[in-house]
């Protein structure tokens, strides 16, 4: 029995004077590629099973394409065991092989990136996120570039390597709700609480502006030329900020004109000395 199925594996299906190809060879090859398919499969399953949906289908194209490779790796080590010299064919190939791993490394780094982005869930669509001082929200992360739209409505493509070596401001990590602060100078002998009360009461004019978590007004500083407030609110919607802060711009300009409250310019005295 076991010398029938020696023979049987031992058949050669090609028998030339470079290549020798058996059902041994083939069936090794086929084993292979199951016992390949079989672990990508596991370790998707494994890593996606706490993934959304969209994410897994990022995966499983992932996975195709890592598939694919070792297919071609299983290949090359079916034709090597069946006595083809592999060696000559890698030797001539060399040179294209160094360009295209120098071709392909910032692909692979980018997909890696994106990968454990997916993974440790640090970005979503739909998150507000500044990058190179450029805020921006997220509408689609892809294993290679995510897609940032701007508050000028331009669509960033970003490589996905960016966010794994640059610092990344996640608005909306947390929560939804941004805080936001509109900066005002005083002349000095100002109402200081008459200051604060039109400030408060601006910011609860503003509708765009949340009850909670509440407004704040600081005083922060004595300045050269002005008594420094800043006004801290919340909105909901990080992208609007700067219509909001224009909107509470025009209001308080309003009503420190109403209340007989004067914003400084910077004043410097110049004194003439003749000899």
């Amino acid at each position: 029995m076991l010398k029938a199925i020696n023979e049987i594996i031992n058949f050669k299906i090609i028998d030339t004077d470079t290549i020798d190809i058996t059902v041994g060879t083939i069936s090794l090859l086929i084993i292979v590629l199951v016992a390949t398919s079989l672990v990508l499969k596991a370790i998707r399953i494994i890593v996606t099973r706490k993934l959304p949906k969209e994410d897994k289908n990022k995966f499983i194209s992932f996975f195709q394409f890592i598939r694919y490779i070792v297919f071609i790796f299983a290949f090359i080590f079916a034709l090597d065991v069946s006595g083809v010299n592999m060696s000559v064919l890698l030797t001539a190939s060399a040179a294209l092989l160094v360009g295209l791993g120098f071709a392909l490394q910032q692909l692979f780094q980018d997909i890696i990136s994106g990968i454990l982005i997916i993974i440790d869930q640090s970005l979503h669509v739909g998150d507000i996120v500044e990058v190179d001082g450029r805020v921006g929200r997220v509408l689609e992360i892809k294993l290679r570039t995510t897609r940032v739209v701007t508050r000028n409505n331009r669509v960033m493509v970003i490589p996905n390597h960016k966010f794994m070596l640059d610092t990344l401001f996640n608005w909306t990590q947390n929560s939804f709700t941004n805080r936001e602060q509109v900066d005002i100078g005083v002349a000095y002998g100002s109402d200081v609480e008459l200051v604060r009360k039109v400030l408060f009461e601006c910011a609860r004019e503003c509708t765009e502006v949340l009850n909670e978590p509440k407004v704040e007004v600081l005083f922060e500083d004595f300045a050269d030329s002005s008594l420094n407030f800043s006004l801290y609110f919340y909105v909901s919607d990080g992208m609007s900020s700067p219509y909001i802060k224009s909107d509470l711009r025009f209001k308080i300009d309003a009503a420190f004109r109403k209340n007989g409250i004067s914003i400084p310019f910077p004043q410097r005295d110049i004194h003439v000395i003749s000899k």
